[in-house]
């Protein structure tokens, strides 16, 4: 019985007796340097996997310096496609001597048949890969499944019903008898909910005696839900819309209801608690306690393995609404409607999970009359501070006069932008095309972002300039299409995220696509047959990986002191300190990137630029 680690995927997915059958069935084998372990066309008769040394996959029908498309090393494994296919496409040669595991194809055929998970890790699209790399990091508390998994039918309750005409009266008593905090009425075929909130405003504050009829005093604007969504959306929909309890519906028909304080309940880590404190914060104090506490909560998300789009979501929305406070808590609530505070950049998308630099503007109505409003700005920017989220050092703040301007003023630097086609003006486009509206009035943003799409999306010669960008830096991968390997780790926000971000926005640039999440976009554009569905979700899977990567070094830098070099190093991912699995997805991650940024060069003409 050879000493074989097996807790890695794909081996993690049998159970103790398919290990059992491993360790069993397994023997080593040597080979020398430059020894031919498989031949081009040779039946596949064994798994292969490295104890030490390194193997290249070399393709025979290319010339010698472009016959090298892949390399493994220990941990990884190779041979079990030349098996599922009866015949090796490609020469596998040791580069050093090596010691290798070897499973007979029978063994492996075996294991197939047994372990249907085991079988399909081998005949997968990127997307299921990083799951199973998900599902392995989950530890403890509640699982992947217990949280990303868990759907809203698990935790609603059932609905308390009253019919219109039912009164204050008998709502107390009924939410006194059955310690609920609301209930619906049904009211001319709409759906009212009713709180005891509600209740006790009516009682106190309005002075209506408890013979008022339900329908006079019910809330009739519902947040809903579907029984089958992830319970997970639901925390996202209260967080977005400020409220704590959403409809169950199915079919049209009410069906439940789901508390804060249910799915706080559900999800047991105390982080979770963070959004509650956000929201019943009465002043700046009390937000800068729970704001602070968004680390610990990245920190848990990702500890227990939770789906980082998913995560993005929660995080997107919970730092929205620290700003949307911080916003109420600083400026005059007379002020509301006639401006919008946007934010820009990674926060436009709901990408930054990790508090960074402010990329914030504002937009004023033509009609707007605020004398103080550049001091109520910088009030606002030092407020931000006080909240975690730094300056930011190219100034597109608030506080900067040159991002505060009417609807009028913001359109007519989209036409120069636009007609310029400079560096800074195609940059400056970018980010308005990903701004989002966090507090104020958001039809203004959207008059404005309205305009960008009129000027822009059937611009061919724009799009062409904002779309070279996407190519600016080059994909980490060797000639022979192995990862790099500097010391220093590769950069992997020139490397994998910009061209994913940039490449689809100029895509939804010019389908007209409003959604500002890089997932929405690239959900949009397979729906718009722009992109296919199967490499769209590549793509989303690809920037997945790429950005818990950076995620996963950022939080290990959390405990250092800041440094001048702390953002760059940051972005770094140190392929020698990856797992097998980690390497494999990396690797195939940024070839859908290199593609990507083919596919984006023959659409806008780029390789004659």
């Amino acid at each position: 019985m050879v000493d074989v680690d097996l807790s890695q995927p794909p081996f993690s997915l049998l159970d103790d007796e398919g290990k059992d059958h491993v360790r069993r069935g397994m023997d080593l084998a040597y080979f020398e340097r430059h020894d031919i372990i498989v031949e081009t066309g040779q039946a596949g008769e064994y798994v292969y996997v490295i104890h030490k040394g390194e193997v290249a996959e070399l393709d025979p029908t290319l010339p010698s310096s472009m016959s090298r498309i892949g390399h493994y090393t220990a941990g990884d494994l190779f041979g079990a496609i030349s098996i599922l296919n009866g015949k090796s496409r490609y020469r596998f040669q040791a580069e050093q001597e090596c010691l290798c595991y070897l499973m007979p194809k029978a063994l492996f055929k075996t294991l197939c048949k047994e372990y249907p998970e085991f079988s399909q890790f081998f005949r997968q699209s990127l997307a299921h890969k990083a799951r199973l790399l998900t599902e392995k990091r989950a530890e403890g508390g509640v699982t992947m499944a217990g949280f990303m998994l868990a759907r809203v039918s698990e935790c609603m309750r059932a609905p308390l019903l009253l019919p219109a005409n039912a009164d204050i009266d008998k709502a107390v008593r009924t939410l006194s008898d059955s310690h609920a905090d609301s209930l619906l009425v049904e009211a001319s075929g709409r759906t009212g909910m009713v709180t005891k909130t509600d209740l006790l405003n009516a009682i106190v504050l309005s002075q209506r005696p408890v013979t008022t009829a339900l329908a006079d005093i019910a809330q009739y604007t519902l947040v809903t839900v579907r029984p089958a969504q992830y319970l997970f959306e639901a925390l996202v929909g209260m967080t977005r819309h400020k409220v704590t309890r959403v409809v169950v519906v199915d079919d049209k028909q009410v069906v439940g209801v789901v508390e804060l304080t249910d799915v706080l309940s559900y999800f047991s880590s105390r982080s979770y608690v963070v959004s509650l404190q956000v929201e019943q914060a009465n002043d700046l104090t009390e937000l800068a306690a729970a704001s602070h506490r968004t680390p610990e909560l990245v920190s848990a998300l990702m500890a227990q393995g939770v789906k980082l789009r998913f995560a993005m979501d929660l995080l997107a929305a919970l730092n929205g609404r620290i700003m949307s406070k911080a916003w109420e808590f600083t400026i005059d609530a007379a002020h509301q409607q006639d401006s919008c505070m946007m934010v820009m950049g990674s926060e436009g998308r709901g990408e930054q999970i990790l508090k960074t630099d402010q990329d914030n503007g504002l937009i004023l109505a033509d009609d707007a009359d605020w004398p103080a409003v550049q001091d109520d700005m910088q009030r606002l920017t030092s407020t931000l501070i006080e909240l975690g989220y730094p300056p930011c050092p190219g100034n597109i703040m608030v506080s900067n006069p040159d991002w505060v301007a009417t609807v009028s003023e913001w359109k007519g630097r989209i036409a120069r932008w636009a007609s310029a086609r400079d560096g800074d003006s195609l940059m400056k486009l970018a980010i308005m095309l990903d701004s989002h509206g966090v507090a104020g009035n958001p039809s203004l943003l959207e008059s404005v972002r309205e305009e960008l799409f009129e000027r822009c999306s059937r611009d061919e010669l724009l799009l062409s300039y904002f779309a070279r960008t996407a190519l600016r830096f080059s994909t980490p991968l060797t000639l022979f299409g192995s990862l790099k390997k500097p010391q220093h780790g590769i950069d992997i926000k020139k490397g994998g995220i910009f061209p994913i971000v940039h490449g689809v926005r100029t895509l939804a640039l010019e389908r007209r696509i409003h959604a500002t999440s890089t997932f929405e976009r690239l959900d949009a554009l397979a729906e718009d047959g722009r992109l296919n569905r199967r490499f769209a979700d590549d793509l989303g899977e690809a920037l997945a990986l790429f950005s818990e990567l950076r995620l996963k070094r950022q939080l290990d830098d959390l405990a250092n002191d800041g440094t001048d070099d702390q953002q760059e190093r940051s972005n770094r991912v140190v392929v020698q300190e990856l797992s097998s699995l980690e390497r494999d997805l990396l690797r195939e991650a940024l070839h859908i990137v290199k593609d990507f940024k083919q596919r984006l060069s023959h659409r806008y003409h780029l390789e004659y630029s």
